[in-house]
């Protein structure tokens, strides 16, 4: 597996408290990778060292299989996008941009059509002569990503990148993030583990300084073992549809308004059967979805306990 980004036992103290704590991080190379960690866990700070912008104390960072950032390497192949990343305020919307596209390497005769292409599939074509300081949150936001991504860079990390957003601006946030990612790495830091969890391929989740999961998000969510239910609560019989499905762990919540089945073989085939049960029980049907939500595993994982259909 090719790797666009490793981090192997990387250390960073500010005085006496330990930002970065053996961090050990494996992203391959064209994933959407979600970093995700409460406030303080490390998360822009393993942003900050990958960049360059911090070094660590100790471990190794290996960017692009080419060592450690260096500005004259890596020189349009990485991109950083800092949490409150701010534009000039006077500036305008294309000029801005074809500065930034000129400090990336972009051939003259290129600028124009890609960030004209770029407004484009942020929804801000009209904007382009627009000065910044006339922008919502929301637009500029959409402009500095826009910015991550001129001079179609390797790798692009991205540190809460839907902070401040409304939700039909993460929703165009994110549908430009799902356009650009082929063929380049995204790294994606955020404590939004909904918005993780529906963009990302893959996460990890780092806790003071370490990591505690890593994995595909299917393997975290365990999205291709287990199917879980929102019900109407109501009494049913948990033993009938138990001997429907006698290879299966079926757990439901003490209020009947909650089911988990860990299964094998085809999900279809099981969810057919669940559906078909809980119609005749005449128990109303919430929602359906594969796996454990990402919320759930983070909050196993640093130890705080989560019930069955909480």
């Amino acid at each position: 597996m090719n790797l666009a980004l490793e981090l192997t036992g990387v250390t960073k103290s500010y005085g006496r408290r330990k930002a970065l704590d053996g961090l050990n991080l494996r992203v391959p190379a064209g994933s959407l990778f979600g970093l995700v960690g409460s406030n303080g866990a490390g998360k822009t700070t393993a942003m900050s060292v990958v960049s360059g912008i911090v070094q660590p104390d100790g471990g190794v960072v290996d960017l692009l299989e080419s060592g450690a950032f260096d500005p004259v390497r890596h020189a349009g192949r990485v991109t950083v996008l800092p949490q409150d990343a701010l534009l000039p305020r006077e500036s305008r919307v294309r000029e801005i941009l074809g500065f930034y596209a000129e400090l990336q390497g972009v051939p003259p005769a290129d600028i124009g059509p890609m960030v004209g292409r770029l407004l484009q599939t942020v929804h801000l074509a009209d904007r382009a002569d627009s000065a910044i300081r006339t922008l919502s949150h929301g637009m500029a936001r959409r402009v500095t990503l826009v910015q991550a991504f001129l001079g179609d860079p390797d790798l692009v990390l991205l540190d809460e990148p839907m902070s401040g957003l409304d939700p039909r601006e993460a929703q165009n946030a994110r549908h430009f993030l799902a356009s650009r990612r082929a063929g380049q790495t995204v790294v994606i830091s955020s404590h939004n583990l909904h918005e993780i969890e529906r963009m990302c391929d893959r996460v990890a989740v780092v806790e003071k300084g370490r990591t505690l999961l890593q994995d595909t998000m299917d393997g975290i969510t365990g999205r291709r073992h287990v199917i879980r239910y929102r019900l109407m609560p109501a009494s049913w019989d948990l033993a009938k549809l138990e001997a429907r499905l006698p290879d299966m762990i079926l757990e439901r919540s003490p209020s009947g308004d909650a089911l988990e089945c860990r299964y094998r073989g085809d999900l279809a085939t099981v969810n057919a059967v669940i559906l078909g049960f809980l119609l005749e029980s005449k128990v109303g049907v919430l929602q359906v979805y594969p796996g454990d939500e990402l919320e759930h595993a983070y909050l196993n994982s640093t130890g705080v306990p989560v019930q069955p259909g909480a």
